[in-house]
């Protein structure tokens, strides 16, 4: 599993905050401890449970003591993916030195046993009663068979067999959840650290009083209260999608299910094209047993077609008007029957809630009718259209189902514009309450998420658009990293790592010492003393060098575009365990650093204008501020800021064929250097004769790296259109004979970048206009 740039670098902002607290620690009591507080901030769709897990693992091995980690959820679903992804899926591998079971299968041996941290997983039902002593809240009672302690007393202990205190992290990956009597009960463990996780801030009031001394005593602020993520790192990283389609509709349900499916149709052929893996999925939310304006229940002893609740009506349109095939289609509510008036034989009811939560994730639909209540747990990223009835037309509402939309199949954008947006066909009775809505959604977006862009439609007729469609077909050739010539210098630097699998001194670390509080004496002498212990938990150098690798060169999710990729990364001699901050470790980091300079030293780019050319597509625009051309791929374009406008201004009377490329799943370049990001997406593309050219009219950045003197030199691997990059930066630039990029103080104009005779060359011209034309000169 290989993080994102962002996700490493909250985990591992957690995970030093951590151990710098725990150098000098708050106290409570002699024996407890202020617990180590932090809120992980961040939109849904950004990967917390993945954060998390690095960040534990992180602290894991920078602890001398192996740790317990206490994780909860709100939802069993939730608890249970957890579990699996933790375990055995696709997160194992960044928890891999913990033993992880659910919390009720824990016993006295495996909280003994500090050979390895336990990780136990649970729900919050099972901290929810302040009697401990009533309910079926197993964590409470005396387990008889199998010790004299209850399992919440083993925990409160967690005694190893060298009578040392194991920390306890407390880690709730829906912190927005937490109650006070749940944060009372869980303060009684005497937690070491508490990490929560959440798109909000919110704190309990049984916290206040760590928050005051951690503020008081440590001069922290909500800063250091708080590892927040950039939305628009999420947004560029391809986890979530990058536009909202808000469309309001004053229309009868059928109309605006059938623009939904219109523009759904679009997308499954745009993914299917593309020969993408998956189809985009929609959901339906309605009021479950109410017909369309009623408040009372409906007469559940009607004959199926003659029912009005809702989800039988979406139902029926889908099948009889729409053709969808009924197999197609779930109905995950509490929908009632009477046994006389059965749903016909193809209807797909799961009404039990999470006792057919399995059954309803085996059947792959692709048509899911909701209630208000959403299985919780139920994230999926092919989601990317929602009809939404006008019984649950309330703002509050209507952005609770826009998070379960925004998470991005495949953590990628594509080349389709309608593969990267989450499309909403609100239906409502008055203006008043969809504008309320949008009032409600723009809001939170330009809080939380700006850098996602938000389409506005409304319509009292159906049949409406949001997309310009390409009206010329044009292409541009693939561009990719080569990395061929790497191999066998990358190949030779991981031949010359030293196996550490004898252990020896250079596997033992000389970090900062953390206190542990461990049991010395027997019988009646003993007594509990806090030791200072030096060395910390052991880590494989897989793990160490794998993490390096991913920080110097983070591959965005892609791990094709890593150096690890052509590494012997399962060499047996990875296997073996040292500690963190060990002459081991450094040996690791040091190759980690000399394998990225030589994988960006020896790849190069390439272009390949006959294997899977970007094609121009669709592209998403609001009519309100649509801005009209005459020559462009499109027939017009929104959202153009200061900078581009009059530069497509300008390339539109050059009657050359253009258009605008997409930030975000339009056309782009892989980079090859040392910064976080990974890919180049020009601001506009032209086409002349054979030659596609790719303008980017903010270069800044850049010229002044060694990834733009790559971007000019992208050799083609065929006959075929070429590309050709064009850099135009604000000013008059010049390079010194030296090789140094310098801007004249005050100038104006604009410099065009180019290769001429294998040198870049910086071209001064006056106005926009004349920087286009000399953009466009082979």
């Amino acid at each position: 599993m290989e993080l994102f740039p962002f996700q490493a670098a909250a985990a591992s902002q957690i995970a030093s905050r951590f151990q710098t607290y725990m150098q000098d620690p708050l106290t409570v009591t002699r024996r407890q401890l202020v617990p180590f507080y932090q809120n992980l901030s961040a939109i849904t769709g950004s990967g917390k449970t993945v954060i998390l897990a690095d960040a534990i693992e992180q602290i894991r091995s920078q602890l001398s003591v192996e740790p317990v980690v206490l994780w909860l959820s709100k939802g069993r679903i939730v608890v249970w993916q957890t579990l699996t992804n933790l375990s055995t899926g696709k997160y194992s591998s960044l928890v891999g030195e913990f033993d992880i079971k659910p919390l009720l299968e824990c016993t006295p041996e495996a909280v003994a046993d500090s050979s390895q941290g336990l990780l136990l997983i649970a729900t919050v039902g099972r901290f929810n009663q302040r009697d401990k002593e009533e309910g079926d809240r197993r964590i409470f009672r005396v387990r008889l068979d199998v010790a004299e302690q209850s399992l919440w007393d083993q925990l409160k202990e967690r005694r190893d067999r060298q009578g040392r205190r194991r920390p306890l992290i407390i880690v709730y990956d829906e912190g927005h959840n937490l109650s006070d009597q749940q944060t009372q009960l869980l303060m009684e463990l005497m937690p070491d650290a508490l990490i929560a996780a959440s798109a909000t801030t919110r704190v309990p009031q049984a916290l206040s009083s760590t928050i005051e001394r951690l503020r008081n005593d440590k001069r922290w602020t909500d800063d250091d209260l708080v590892t927040k993520l950039r939305s628009a790192d999420v947004v560029s990283s391809g986890l979530v999608k990058k536009n909202i389609m808000l469309g309001g509709y004053l229309t009868p349900m059928e109309l605006a299910i059938n623009d939904m499916l219109a523009e759904m149709k679009q997308a499954t052929e745009a993914a299917h094209d593309l020969g993408l893996p998956f189809r985009p999925k929609a959901i339906y939310v309605a009021t479950t047993n109410v017909p369309e304006g009623g408040t009372m229940r409906e007469d559940a002893a009607r004959p199926f077609d003659q029912r009005h609740a809702r989800p039988i009506q979406i139902w029926r349109h889908l099948v009889e008007s729409a053709k969808i095939d009924p197999a197609k289609i779930a109905v995950y509510c509490d929908l009632r029957f009477d046994s006389k008036f059965p749903p016909p034989r193809g209807f797909n009811l799961f009404a039990g809630g999470d006792s057919d939560y399995d059954t309803f994730i085996a059947g792959g639909y692709e048509h899911i009718i909701f209630n208000l209540g959403l299985q919780e747990g139920w994230d999926e990223p092919e989601c990317a259209f929602a009809y939404i009835d006008k019984d649950m037309g309330s703002p509050d509402q209507v952005t609770q189902i826009v998070g379960r939309v925004l998470r991005q199949p495949g953590a990628q954008h594509y080349a389709a514009p309608s593969l990267n947006t989450a499309h909403f066909y609100i239906r409502t009775d008055e203006r008043g309450v969809f504008e309320a809505i949008l009032e409600d959604v723009e809001r939170k977006l330009a809080a939380e998420s700006p850098e996602i862009t938000l389409t506005i439609r409304r319509t009292t007729k159906g049949g409406s658009r949001t997309y310009a469609e390409a009206t010329k077909q044009r292409q541009v050739p693939t561009v990719s990293i080569d990395s061929s010539e790497a191999r066998a210098p990358v190949g030779k630097i991981v031949d010359r790592i030293v196996d550490f699998r004898q252990g020896g001194s250079s596997t033992i670390g000389k970090g900062g010492r953390i206190q542990v509080l461990q049991t010395i004496g027997e019988g009646t002498t003993q007594t509990e003393e806090w030791v200072e212990v030096e060395h910390s938990n052991r880590v494989t150098a897989r793990w160490i060098l794998r993490r390096e690798i991913q920080q110097l060169f983070p591959a965005h999710g892609d791990r094709t575009l890593s150096p690890i990729n052509i590494c012997d990364i399962e060499h047996p001699k990875f296997d073996a365990l040292i500690e963190y901050n060990s002459a081991a470790a450094d040996h690791l980091r040091e190759q980690a650093r000399n394998i990225v300079k030589t994988y960006i030293e020896r790849s190069k780019l390439v272009q390949n204008a006959l294997d899977h050319p970007y094609v121009v597509g669709n592209v998403p625009i609001d009519e309100g501020k649509l801005m009209p051309f005459k020559n462009a791929i499109h027939r017009g374009y929104s959202g153009l800021n200061n900078d581009e406008r009059p530069f497509a201004e300008a390339l539109d009377k050059t009657k050359r064929v253009w258009c605008r490329n997409p930030s975000q799943g339009g056309f782009s370049i892989p980079l090859l250097d040392h910064g976080n990001t990974r890919t180049f997406s020009p601001d506009f593309l032209v086409w002349l004769d054979r030659v596609v050219f790719a303008l980017d009219t903010k270069g800044d950045h850049l010229i002044t790296e060694d990834a733009g003197r790559k971007l000019f030199d992208i050799e083609p691997m065929e006959d075929g259109l070429l590309l050709v990059i064009r850099l135009i930066t604000k000013g008059e630039w010049t390079i010194a004979p030296t090789g140094e990029f310098s801007k004249k103080s005050g100038s104006t104009g604009h410099t065009v970048w180019r290769l001429r005779n294998g040198r870049i060359q910086p071209s001064h011209t006056e106005s926009i206009g004349e920087a286009i034309e000399a953009c466009l000169q082979k």
